[in-house]
């Protein structure tokens, strides 16, 4: 989803797109090899094991992929000299504050899921200076399993929709995530929160995408316990694009258009 707005958004330099059939991140021979042989200019790294439900019954796996393999690409990239961007989550906090993280808050998970992006986050930190990690947030696109689409397939197939209210966030249009990581490349280094502005609940994300669709499903207000999910999320996860604009870059545009954009409004 993210890769695939990533190529478009830099088809206009060299790029080359790395899938799991040209090699395994978590075998460190292989991503050294790789990365040496192409010898890039900067690195994005958009590789993850994203299933938070799956990481609480298989957290090794999570920190195979999140952990180790960000580790092996960081150890890759070091060695030829090549920044690496690491896309990592507002999963690493924990959600107890009222208002949005700046990129200096403590970070403290509260799943398997973001302890092992925070996991990749410490690798880069420790293995290299020459490092982007870029947060961000509820991401959905064109080419993946996300929440807009599934909200929208719902819509038709169901009289009426169950949506928590009590996990509160930023959409971000994966495209336009993409945008703001060419404009990242060559400012300074460091940690970076890249969302798109403004937040809601999911239940507020859900009404508006129903607005959008012209529908009139019912869209019920719920809360997290009711669904009894194996990870817990963060009530509150919303990020503050702080180092964003201080290094004179422009915010990413609210939510609220982007979502429009996407659905083609």
């Amino acid at each position: 989803m993210l890769g695939s707005d990533i190529s478009s958004v830099f088809s206009d330099v060299e790029l080359t797109a790395f899938t799991l059939k040209d090699f395994d991140i978590t075998d460190l021979d292989a991503s050294v090899a790789a990365i040496r042989k192409i010898r890039p200019d900067y690195l994005i790294h958009a590789a993850a094991y994203t299933n938070v439900d799956e990481s609480e019954q298989a957290p090794d796996h999570a920190y195979l992929v999140n952990g180790i393999g960000t580790r092996n690409l960081t150890m890759a990239c070091e060695e030829v000299g090549c920044p690496i961007i690491y896309i990592s989550s507002d999963y690493v906090f924990d959600g107890a504050k009222t208002e949005p993280y700046n990129e200096w808050d403590m970070p403290n998970p509260i799943n398997y899921y973001g302890l092992s992006k925070l996991l990749g986050e410490r690798y880069v930190t420790s293995l290299t200076n020459r490092f982007y990690i870029v947060r961000t947030s509820w991401l959905y696109g064109k080419r993946g399993k996300n929440f807009v689409d599934t909200i929208s397939r719902l819509l038709i197939e169901r009289n009426g929709i169950d949506v928590v209210t009590d996990q509160v966030g930023s959409p971000t249009y994966t495209l336009d995530l993409a945008k703001k990581l060419k404009e990242l490349i060559s400012k300074g280094y460091g940690t970076y929160h890249i969302t798109n502005s403004s937040s809601c609940s999911w239940y507020e994300f859900a009404v508006e995408i129903a607005r959008l669709r012209s529908s009139n499903t019912e869209i019920r207000q719920t809360t997290s316990d009711v669904f009894k999910l194996p990870a817990r999320r963060p009530a509150f996860s919303v990020l503050n694009n702080t180092m964003l604009r201080l290094e004179g870059i422009k915010e990413t545009r609210p939510w609220k258009e982007a979502l429009k954009d996407y659905l083609g409004q």
